[in-house]
């Protein structure tokens, strides 16, 4: 079944009237769909899923009979938050990628000491564009219920600021030791709302800026005896949350 993004002020009672012309376009022209063809919507706001069977396709609209209202199944029961220092090139567009396909709720691009890239007000504008495209395309593509936030890039002291809130902060970090501490960590991700995973960019982070995050309550772990590049530490981290946190359907 194929499946469609819309908010709110798209659902008129019975029915769910889409007038995004790049979603018109692509049930019409692209996916030849037709009257009578079952599709789900999913609500961005309420995370909910609509099933539906298409009754009308115009040049600058589709409408679809709402058959069935299913709630977020598509979503981890925690929150996870993917705090990334800043990569260089555009290595920021396969995180996100991957992020949101591996259940990341919220994903936050944070500049480091480290941090090649410097962005102005202009080109941060841009990326940020780019990057909530990219989180929508891949929440679509591994059928999301709600499509993960880009928040715009912050400081690091911002980002500690940010995750002040969070139930947990976890630091990968060449620098931890012990497996089995790290292991216990991780297991208690579970059972908590929300988890924040701070990755840095490539050459890990500054002595002071893993001093800082500790200090803020952030838990050191080893994710093993390699290090990892930054496009990859994020990945492993969510690929373990998510295989632990996942649930059968119907727990």
């Amino acid at each position: 079944m194929y499946q469609f993004f819309i908010r709110t002020e798209n659902i008129k009672g019975s029915e769910i009237l889409v007038t995004k012309t790049e979603d018109v376009n692509h049930m019409k022209n692209v996916l030849r769909m037709r009257p009578g063809d079952q599709v789900c919507f999913c609500c961005e706001e309420t995370g909910k899923d609509y099933i539906c069977r298409l009754s009308g396709l115009e040049s600058r609209e589709v409408r679809a009979v709402i058959e069935d209202i299913e709630g977020p199944s598509g979503e981890l029961p925690v929150r996870l938050v993917l705090f990334q220092g800043l990569p260089k090139s555009d290595k920021m567009d396969l995180i996100i990628q991957k992020a949101v396909e591996l259940g990341a709720s919220e994903i936050v691009p944070v500049a480091m000491k480290r941090s090649v890239v410097k962005l102005d007000e202009k080109k941060a504008a841009k990326k940020a564009a780019r990057w909530k495209e990219i989180a929508r395309s891949a929440a679509k593509q591994s059928k999301r219920s709600l499509v993960p936030e880009v928040k715009s890039v912050m400081t690091f002291s911002e980002a500690l600021s940010y995750a002040g809130s969070l139930d947990i902060l976890l630091l990968p970090y060449e620098n931890a030791k012990g497996m089995s501490r790290s292991r216990q960590i991780m297991y208690s991700v579970k059972g908590k709302k929300t988890a924040g995973i701070f990755i840095g960019p490539e050459g890990g982070f500054e002595e002071e800026e893993a001093d800082q995050a500790v200090m803020a309550g952030a838990l050191p772990i080893t994710l093993g005896h390699r290090i990892l590049r930054t496009e990859t530490a994020g990945m492993t981290v969510l690929s373990i949350l998510m295989f632990m946190l996942d649930e059968d359907e119907g727990e």
